[in-house]
C-alpha cells in the first residue's frame, strides 16, 4: 500500500494525490457496503475539507445545485403520477389482450420503459408489478419471466430523456461546467430511444434464457405477495375461541388444504412440528402457511388473532426518535391516522438484514407490526419474532398510513404497490400527466430551463391537490439528495486539483491506438463495470470528468464520452444489488443472484454494440 502511495506521489502533486486517495477510499467504502451510501458521501466531503482539497466556502454549494432540485422535483412529480391512477387504469384495459407470454413481456416492458422516461423508474416498475402478477395468475405465465424484463426495461427507459435517470442530469451538469451549455430535455432521445426499443425487443426474444431460473406460477415469491401461496403467519388462540379443545389436524382439515399448519408453539420454549392430534389451548400459537386471503378466512373462522389484531398501533411508549414517524400529526383527520397494511421487499441496504423483529423491537421503536413473511425457495416453521431478515424477503407490515413512506425508507424496504397499498385516486386523474407534458414542452421549446420547469410542475401539483404536501415530502429520497450534495464538491476537487487531467492524460496515452469507436465503447464498458459497486450518481461524478478529460486529450468533443458515461451508469443489468429496480424484483421473482447475468449479459452486449455507434452518429467527435 505504501509503495502504491509512493508511486502516486511521484506522479501527482500533493493536492491531487490527496483528492485521488479520498475518492479511492470513498469507492472502497461503497464496495464494502457496511455504511450507507449517503454517510459515505458525507465522510468523503468531511475528509476533503480536512485535507484542504475542498475549500470551506465551496463545501456546501452542492446542496444548492440544480441537480439536487431537479431530482427532488422529479420524485414529487413521479409520486403524483403514481397517485393519479392513470397508469393502473390503462394497464387494466390492456391486460385482456395480452394472451401470450411474449406479448406480456413486450407490453409490460414497453409500458415501464415509457413511464421511466418521465418519472422515477422504481415508481414506474412498482405500479406495473401488480399487473404482471394478475397476468401470471390468469394465463399461467411464470412471473419470473415478466419481472426481470420489466426491471431492465425501466433502466432502458431512463436513457430516453434528460429527466429519465439521475446519471443524465449529472452528465448535463458536467457538460454545463465545461462548455457553459447543459443538455436539453430531448438531447438524449436520438440515442436513448433506439436503445430502449432494441433492448425491449431483445428482452422479448431472450426472456427464455432465464431457463431453470424461472419459477413456475404458484411457487414464486411475487405470487405470495399478490394473493398466491407462500406467506407464513403466526396466529394465536384467544380465550373463547371455538378452536379451544379441538385437535390441530381437525382445524387444518377445515381449510381444505389451502392453509397448512406448520407448527404449534405452546409457551415460549415449546416448538412442536406436525402437532397432529394435540388439543388446542388458549394462548397457543400456530404457524400457518398459505394464500393471504385463505389465511385471513381461516383465522376468522377459527377465532384466532394475528399480531396486527393484538398490538395497539399507537407507539406512545416508544423511546426511539424513529417512533415520531409512526405518530399521527397534530390535528390529523381520523382517516389519515388509520392503520395501513403494506407489502414490501427488504432491500440490500436495509437495517433489518440479519436482525429479528424481537431484536429490533419493531413495534416499540418504529410503530411497525410484522404480520407475515415470505422467502423465495424456503419453507420453515418458525415464529415471526425469531424470523431473521434477509435481502429480498417479502414482508407484510402494519403501520400508520400517514407515515408509511417515511417508515419504509427508514427501515430500507421497497413497497409493492398492490392489494393493501392503493395506487391513488379511485377515478383516474389526467391532471398530473398534463402538467408534466406542459413542463416538458416548455423545456423543449427553450422557454424554461429544466430546474425551474420541474420545480414549477411540482409546486403546481401540490397546490392543486394532485399530491398533498405531506406525501410530496415523503416521496423525496432524502439520502440520495444528501449524497448528491456531498459528492458534487468532492468530484469537483478532482478537477480543481488537476487529478482529473492527469488521469485522463494517462488513459489517453493508453488508448491512443484505439479507434474512436473503441475509445467510446471502452468508456461505456468501464462505467458499466463500476456502476454495480457504486451508487450510479457517484459513478457519473467520478467517471464523467475523467471521460471528458480523455476526450479533450484525444482531441475529440466531450459529448460522445459523456453520453457513454450516462449510458453505462444507467445500464446495470448483471447483479440484483446495483440498482433499486433490480432489487425490487429479486425476492418477488424468486431469482437467484446468478439469474441476472443470464438476461443481463446479452442486454449489456447490445447496449455497447449499438450504443457506441449511435453515440458517434448523433454526437460526432469533431464539430461540423
Amino acid at each position: 500500500m505504501s509503495a502504491l502511495a509512493d508511486a502516486l506521489a511521484s506522479l501527482l502533486p500533493a493536492p491531487a494525490l490527496r483528492a485521488v486517495l479520498i475518492v479511492g477510499a470513498m469507492m472502497a467504502l461503497f464496495v464494502w457496503g457496511r455504511l450507507r451510501f449517503d454517510v459515505v458521501a458525507l465522510l468523503a466531503l468531511l475528509a476533503a475539507l480536512a485535507a484542504g482539497v475542498v475549500k470551506p466556502e465551496a463545501a456546501f454549494r452542492g446542496f444548492g445545485d440544480d441537480v439536487v432540485l431537479i431530482v427532488a422535483s422529479a420524485l414529487v412529480i413521479s409520486a403524483a403520477i403514481t397517485r393519479s391512477g392513470v397508469v393502473e387504469q390503462a394497464a387494466r384495459r390492456l391486460a385482456p389482450r395480452l394472451t401470450t407470454l411474449d406479448r406480456q413481456v413486450g407490453a409490460l416492458a414497453l409500458m415501464v420503459a415509457a413511464l421511466s422516461a418521465v418519472m422515477k423508474n422504481i415508481g414506474a416498475l412498482s405500479m406495473l408489478m401488480p399487473v404482471a402478477a394478475r397476468l401470471s395468475r390468469r394465463h399461467g405465465s411464470p412471473i419470473s419471466r415478466l419481472l426481470m424484463p420489466m426491471a431492465f426495461a425501466s433502466l432502458l427507459g431512463g436513457l430516453v430523456t434528460l429527466v429519465g435517470a439521475s446519471p443524465d442530469i449529472i452528465v448535463s451538469k458536467i457538460r454545463q461546467d465545461m462548455t457553459g451549455a447543459p443538455y436539453g430535455m430531448f438531447d438524449f432521445t436520438p440515442v436513448g430511444l433506439p436503445l430502449a426499443i432494441a433492448g425491449v425487443a431483445l428482452l422479448v426474444l431472450t426472456h427464455r434464457l432465464l431457463g431453470a431460473g424461472a419459477r413456475k406460477p404458484g411457487g414464486d415469491a411475487l405470487d405470495a405477495a399478490y394473493e398466491a401461496h407462500g406467506y407464513r403467519l403466526e396466529a394465536r388462540v384467544e380465550d373463547g375461541s371455538p378452536a379451544i379443545g379441538r385437535p390441530v389436524e381437525a382445524l387444518a382439515a377445515e381449510a381444505g388444504g389451502e392453509v397448512e399448519v406448520e407448527a404449534l408453539v405452546r409457551g415460549e420454549h415449546t416448538h412442536l412440528r406436525r402437532p397432529g392430534r394435540r388439543l388446542l389451548r388458549a394462548g397457543d400459537r400456530l404457524i400457518l402457511a398459505g394464500d393471504p386471503a385463505d389465511l385471513q378466512a381461516f383465522v376468522e373462522r377459527a377465532g384466532l388473532s394475528t399480531p396486527a389484531d393484538r398490538l395497539p398501533l399507537d407507539p406512545a411508549s416508544a423511546t426511539s426518535a424513529a417512533a415520531t414517524f409512526a405518530a399521527a400529526p397534530a390535528g390529523a383527520e381520523p382517516d389519515e391516522a388509520e392503520a395501513a397494511v403494506v407489502e414490501a421487499v427488504v432491500a440490500s441496504n436495509s437495517m433489518l438484514i440479519d436482525w429479528t423483529p424481537a431484536q429490533l423491537r419493531l413495534h416499540e421503536r418504529f410503530g411497525v407490526t410484522l404480520v407475515a413473511v415470505s422467502r423465495a425457495g424456503e419453507q420453515g416453521a418458525q415464529r415471526l419474532k425469531s424470523f431473521r431478515f434477509r435481502a429480498g424477503d417479502l414482508v407484510v407490515m402494519r403501520l400508520r398510513r400517514s407515515a408509511l413512506a417515511e417508515t419504509l425508507a427508514l427501515l430500507g424496504c421497497l413497497p409493492l404497490a398492490g392489494r393493501h397499498m392503493p395506487l391513488g385516486a379511485r377515478t383516474a386523474s389526467y391532471w398530473p400527466l398534463a402538467v408534466v407534458v406542459a413542463a416538458m414542452a416548455l423545456m423543449a421549446m427553450g422557454h424554461a430551463p429544466v430546474a425551474p420547469a420541474f420545480f414549477g410542475a411540482a409546486v403546481i401539483l401540490m397546490l392543486t391537490g394532485a399530491i398533498p404536501p405531506r406525501e410530496a415530502y415523503a416521496a423525496i429520497d432524502w439520502p440520495v439528495l444528501v449524497a448528491l450534495g456531498a459528492l458534487i464538491p468532492v468530484s469537483d476537487s478532482m478537477r480543481s486539483t488537476g487529478a482529473t487531467e492527469m488521469i485522463s492524460a494517462a488513459l489517453a496515452h493508453t488508448g491512443a491506438g484505439l479507434p474512436p469507436l473503441g475509445a467510446v465503447a471502452l468508456t461505456m464498458m468501464a462505467t458499466m463495470a463500476v456502476t454495480p459497486f457504486l451508487n450510479n450518481a457517484a459513478t457519473v461524478l467520478v467517471m464523467g470528468p475523467i471521460a471528458a478529460g480523455l476526450a479533450m486529450d484525444l482531441g475529440h468533443r466531450p459529448d460522445p464520452y459523456l453520453m457513454a458515461v450516462a449510458i453505462g451508469a444507467a445500464c446495470d443489468f448483471l447483479t440484483p444489488v446495483g440498482h433499486q429496480c433490480n432489487m425490487l424484483v429479486w425476492g418477488p421473482g424468486g431469482y437467484r443472484f446468478g439469474d441476472y447475468w443470464r438476461l443481463g449479459l446479452p442486454l449489456s452486449v447490445l447496449v455497447v454494440a449499438l450504443g457506441a455507434p449511435l453515440v458517434l452518429l448523433v454526437w460526432p467527435l469533431a464539430p461540423p
